[in-house]
Protein backbone atom coordinates (compact mmCIF):
# COMPACT_ATOMS: atom_id res chain seq x y z
CA UNK A 1 0.00 0.00 0.00
CA UNK A 2 1.36 3.58 -0.75
CA UNK A 3 1.73 6.39 1.87
CA UNK A 4 -0.85 8.21 -0.08
CA UNK A 5 -3.56 5.63 0.34
CA UNK A 6 -2.61 4.47 3.79
CA UNK A 7 -2.86 7.99 4.48
CA UNK A 8 -6.11 8.99 3.75
CA UNK A 9 -7.61 5.86 4.85
CA UNK A 10 -6.49 6.38 8.31
CA UNK A 11 -7.42 10.49 8.25
CA UNK A 12 -11.12 9.10 7.80
CA UNK A 13 -10.42 7.42 11.26
CA UNK A 14 -8.73 10.51 13.39
CA UNK A 15 -9.05 14.25 14.44
CA UNK A 16 -6.89 16.57 13.35
CA UNK A 17 -4.36 16.82 16.01
CA UNK A 18 -4.36 13.07 16.01
CA UNK A 19 -3.47 12.99 12.23
CA UNK A 20 -0.35 15.97 12.68
CA UNK A 21 0.47 13.03 15.94
CA UNK A 22 0.63 10.51 13.08
CA UNK A 23 2.78 12.14 10.52
CA UNK A 24 5.45 12.28 13.58
CA UNK A 25 5.41 9.25 14.28
CA UNK A 26 5.92 8.50 10.58
CA UNK A 27 8.75 10.56 10.16
CA UNK A 28 9.96 9.27 13.52
CA UNK A 29 9.66 5.87 12.66
CA UNK A 30 11.27 6.37 9.07
CA UNK A 31 14.22 7.69 10.88
CA UNK A 32 14.83 5.31 13.29
CA UNK A 33 14.01 2.69 10.84
CA UNK A 34 16.78 3.96 8.63
CA UNK A 35 19.17 4.38 11.53
CA UNK A 36 18.78 0.97 12.98
CA UNK A 37 18.19 -0.90 9.54
CA UNK A 38 14.89 -1.97 10.23
CA UNK A 39 12.37 -2.24 6.82
CA UNK A 40 11.17 1.46 6.48
CA UNK A 41 8.78 0.74 4.74
CA UNK A 42 7.28 -1.76 7.28
CA UNK A 43 8.30 1.05 9.85
CA UNK A 44 6.02 3.80 7.81
CA UNK A 45 3.03 1.66 6.81
CA UNK A 46 2.17 0.44 11.18
CA UNK A 47 3.64 3.75 11.97
CA UNK A 48 0.86 5.30 9.83
CA UNK A 49 -1.79 2.50 10.83
CA UNK A 50 -0.80 2.64 14.94
CA UNK A 51 -3.69 4.62 16.05
CA UNK A 52 -5.96 3.57 13.23
CA UNK A 53 -8.90 2.51 15.88
CA UNK A 54 -8.00 5.27 18.45
CA UNK A 55 -11.43 6.68 18.50
CA UNK A 56 -13.53 4.33 17.86
CA UNK A 57 -16.15 3.52 19.98
CA UNK A 58 -15.69 2.11 23.46
CA UNK A 59 -18.53 -0.31 23.49
CA UNK A 60 -17.14 -1.26 19.64
CA UNK A 61 -13.57 -2.16 21.21
CA UNK A 62 -14.72 -4.01 23.80
CA UNK A 63 -17.05 -6.42 21.45
CA UNK A 64 -14.11 -6.95 19.07
CA UNK A 65 -11.73 -7.89 22.21
CA UNK A 66 -14.34 -10.25 23.25
CA UNK A 67 -14.98 -11.75 20.13
CA UNK A 68 -11.37 -11.77 18.34
CA UNK A 69 -9.89 -14.05 21.67
CA UNK A 70 -7.98 -10.87 22.64
CA UNK A 71 -6.53 -11.17 26.27
CA UNK A 72 -9.79 -10.60 28.02
CA UNK A 73 -7.59 -8.57 30.91
CA UNK A 74 -7.41 -5.59 28.40
CA UNK A 75 -10.57 -5.04 29.55
CA UNK A 76 -9.63 -4.48 33.65
CA UNK A 77 -7.21 -1.73 32.23
CA UNK A 78 -7.55 1.61 31.06
CA UNK A 79 -9.25 1.93 27.51
CA UNK A 80 -6.39 3.53 26.01
CA UNK A 81 -4.56 0.26 25.66
CA UNK A 82 -7.46 -1.40 23.62
CA UNK A 83 -6.91 0.58 20.64
CA UNK A 84 -3.50 -0.63 19.57
CA UNK A 85 -4.71 -5.17 19.34
CA UNK A 86 -8.25 -3.60 18.40
CA UNK A 87 -6.11 -1.71 15.70
CA UNK A 88 -4.13 -4.32 14.65
CA UNK A 89 -7.51 -6.48 13.79
CA UNK A 90 -9.23 -3.29 11.79
CA UNK A 91 -6.43 -2.75 10.03
CA UNK A 92 -5.96 -6.50 8.86
CA UNK A 93 -9.83 -6.56 8.42
CA UNK A 94 -10.35 -2.96 6.70
CA UNK A 95 -7.15 -1.84 5.32
CA UNK A 96 -6.41 -5.27 4.03
CA UNK A 97 -3.07 -5.55 5.58
CA UNK A 98 -1.71 -8.97 6.29
CA UNK A 99 1.74 -8.47 7.11
CA UNK A 100 2.46 -10.31 11.29
CA UNK A 101 5.30 -7.66 11.41
CA UNK A 102 3.43 -4.49 10.52
CA UNK A 103 0.37 -5.79 12.60
CA UNK A 104 2.35 -7.12 15.74
CA UNK A 105 4.06 -3.44 15.61
CA UNK A 106 0.74 -1.60 15.75
CA UNK A 107 -0.70 -4.53 18.41
CA UNK A 108 2.57 -3.57 21.19
CA UNK A 109 2.86 -0.06 20.33
CA UNK A 110 1.26 1.01 23.92
CA UNK A 111 2.38 -1.95 26.04
CA UNK A 112 5.13 -3.36 24.20
CA UNK A 113 6.01 -7.19 25.17
CA UNK A 114 8.78 -9.24 25.92
CA UNK A 115 11.08 -10.08 23.32
CA UNK A 116 9.86 -6.93 20.54
CA UNK A 117 11.00 -7.01 17.18
CA UNK A 118 13.00 -4.56 15.71
CA UNK A 119 9.94 -3.20 14.01
CA UNK A 120 7.75 -2.92 17.22
CA UNK A 121 10.17 -0.79 18.93
CA UNK A 122 10.77 1.27 15.83
CA UNK A 123 7.27 1.76 16.20
CA UNK A 124 6.77 1.56 20.08
CA UNK A 125 9.37 4.68 20.56
CA UNK A 126 8.41 6.61 17.61
CA UNK A 127 5.25 7.04 19.15
CA UNK A 128 6.71 8.05 22.11
CA UNK A 129 9.07 10.94 20.96
CA UNK A 130 7.53 12.01 18.02
CA UNK A 131 8.59 15.93 17.46
CA UNK A 132 4.95 16.68 19.05
CA UNK A 133 5.08 14.87 21.92
CA UNK A 134 5.83 17.36 25.30
CA UNK A 135 6.12 15.62 28.40
CA UNK A 136 8.78 15.22 31.27
CA UNK A 137 10.99 12.99 30.17
CA UNK A 138 10.55 12.69 26.71
CA UNK A 139 13.42 14.87 25.87
CA UNK A 140 15.68 12.27 27.60
CA UNK A 141 14.09 9.23 25.73
CA UNK A 142 14.95 10.87 22.17
CA UNK A 143 18.35 11.89 23.05
CA UNK A 144 18.84 8.17 23.72
CA UNK A 145 17.11 6.53 20.97
CA UNK A 146 19.75 8.70 18.90
CA UNK A 147 22.04 6.11 19.71
CA UNK A 148 20.53 3.13 21.72
CA UNK A 149 17.50 1.76 20.84
CA UNK A 150 16.89 -0.28 23.87
CA UNK A 151 18.00 2.17 26.31
CA UNK A 152 15.53 4.19 24.85
CA UNK A 153 12.68 2.38 25.30
CA UNK A 154 13.85 1.32 28.73
CA UNK A 155 13.62 4.50 29.75
CA UNK A 156 10.11 5.03 28.04
CA UNK A 157 9.08 1.99 30.10
CA UNK A 158 10.42 3.52 33.44
CA UNK A 159 8.56 7.08 32.45
CA UNK A 160 5.39 5.30 31.93
CA UNK A 161 5.10 2.87 34.65
CA UNK A 162 6.61 6.00 37.06
CA UNK A 163 3.74 8.10 35.51
CA UNK A 164 1.29 5.28 36.10
CA UNK A 165 2.20 4.83 39.44
CA UNK A 166 1.69 8.45 40.51
CA UNK A 167 -1.06 8.53 39.13
CA UNK A 168 -2.14 5.16 41.17
CA UNK A 169 -3.06 3.79 37.78
CA UNK A 170 -2.83 -0.11 37.55
CA UNK A 171 0.15 -1.07 34.82
CA UNK A 172 -0.48 -3.79 32.35
CA UNK A 173 1.27 -6.54 32.85
CA UNK A 174 2.93 -6.96 29.01
CA UNK A 175 4.33 -3.59 30.38
CA UNK A 176 6.20 -4.58 33.32
CA UNK A 177 7.25 -7.88 31.61
CA UNK A 178 8.93 -5.94 28.30
CA UNK A 179 10.71 -3.96 31.11
CA UNK A 180 12.07 -7.06 32.48
CA UNK A 181 12.85 -8.51 29.51
CA UNK A 182 15.50 -5.82 28.50
CA UNK A 183 16.64 -5.62 31.86
CA UNK A 184 17.04 -9.13 32.39
CA UNK A 185 18.55 -9.54 28.39
CA UNK A 186 22.06 -7.41 30.07
CA UNK A 187 20.57 -4.15 29.86
CA UNK A 188 21.13 -2.74 33.07
CA UNK A 189 22.28 0.87 32.83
Amino acid sequence: MIRETALALVKEQLTEHRYKHTIGVMETAIKLAEKYGADCQKAELAAIFHDYAKFRPKDEMNKVILEQSMPKELLNFNSELWHAPVGAYLVEKEAGISDREILDAIRYHTSGRPGMTLLEKIVYLADYIEPGRHFPGVEDVRQLAESDLDGALIQAMKNTISFLMKKNQPVYPDTFHTYNSLIQSGRID
